[in-house]
């Protein structure tokens, strides 16, 4: 299974050497993050592609100064929407029914469904479901850019209030949740590098029943 061997060879880099990725391997990993399932398909987030240096430079500071934010070829902010709206919904029923061909009143009911249950729940309780949304496509993009042979190190070490102000995010309806730089890994000055890849037991990790 070629999944397994592109999961065996990354690691979470702590230093990149600044080359380039492809721009096809970029379209790949962003389309793989489309294709990322969600509950109900809403999908409540969005992914900033950040690719100005200067921009990274000033991210930099407020993820710990983290050298990876500037060595990157690309820098996605993962970012969920701050509560979801009737709004919102309404959308992507839009979207739905002009995707598929079929009468937008056929979705009724799902509509509604989904709507009782962003109704029901507060601001904070509509962010936080959609941040665990957000965490599939952050797994997604992961394993994405595994397979195409570019190094990620997803990263919750940064200052998301601070992001969200630089970013203009609050002004959009959206949230920072994590970052993921990709590039390529420095061998010669990432201690990480050379090292066995450490995870849990299977006989551990796993219950079968």
């Amino acid at each position: 299974m070629e999944l397994i061997k592109s999961l065996e060879w990354r690691y979470a880099s702590k230093k990149m050497n600044g080359q380039k990725v492809p721009q096809q391997k970029i379209d790949n990993i962003l389309t793989a993050i489309q294709l990322t399932p969600s509950s109900m398909g809403l999908q409540p987030y969005t992914v900033l592609v950040i690719n100005d240096p200067d921009l990274k430079k000033r991210i930099q500071p407020v993820a710990y100064n983290q050298s990876q934010i500037v060595d990157s070829s690309h820098l996605l902010v993962f970012a969920a929407w701050a509560d979801i709206t009737p709004g919102q919904v309404e959308e992507y029923i839009q979207h739905t029914a002009e995707a598929r061909k079929t009468p937008v009143e056929g979705l009724n009911d799902f509509k509604n469904s989904l709507l009782g249950i962003i109704l029901k729940n507060d601001t904070e309780q509509n962010y936080q479901w959609a941040a665990r949304q957000t965490y599939i496509a952050f797994g997604t993009a992961i394993a994405a850019a595994a397979e195409e042979r570019v190094d990620a190190t997803p990263m919750e070490g940064f200052d998301a209030a601070a992001l969200d102000k630089l970013l203009g995010l609050n002004e959009k309806g959206l949230r920072s949740v994590t970052l993921l730089p990709l590039g390529y890994r420095d061998t010669e000055n990432d201690w990480l590098a050379n090292l066995p890849k450490v995870r849990r037991q299977k006989e551990k990790l796993f219950i079968v029943q």
